[in-house]
């Protein structure tokens, strides 16, 4: 039997993670990690005690909203937020962390990462928005694309 290694143990647990996402259009899940160890996850939907996209639809699809822009259109909190949140809630310093995530994150996840001092981020799937990238490459923040 051959072992994963850290890299594809952490993204298949954030594969993992996104089955729980309940938005019509992308599933995202997203794993902050220190040390080899699971700080907290998140995956995409709606904030708590809100209707989820599957139970109301999506407006970003009535509204023809293409992939990667007017994002304050979309009822759900991203992967990579309910991450933050989730450590936050729980008292757990992001500090120094490591995020693996299924997607790329985008110009207001980058924000936030950035500021919680995630220092690496190891992601799948590319997404649409230069400026995430610009930010985290200027913020020093190590990316590192998974096949």
């Amino acid at each position: 039997m051959q072992r994963p290694s850290w890299h594809e143990y952490f993204m298949d647990i954030a594969t993992l993670v996104a089955t729980r996402s309940t938005c019509l259009r992308r599933q995202v899940g997203a794993v902050l990690v220190r040390d080899k160890r699971i700080l907290s996850t998140g995956y995409n939907g709606a904030p708590s005690g809100v209707s989820h996209c599957l139970e109301v639809g999506c407006l970003r699809e009535q509204l023809n909203i293409p992939s990667g822009q007017r994002q304050e259109l979309c009822r759900a909190v991203h992967a990579e937020q309910n991450a933050i949140i989730q450590a936050a809630l729980h008292g757990v310093s992001t500090n120094g962390s490591v995020l693996y995530c299924t997607n790329q994150p985008c110009a207001l996840c980058a924000k936030m990462l950035i500021n919680a001092g995630v220092k690496e981020i190891f992601f799948k799937g590319a997404y649409p928005d230069e400026l995430a990238l610009d930010l985290l490459n200027e913020a020093g923040v190590r990316l590192n694309l998974l096949s």
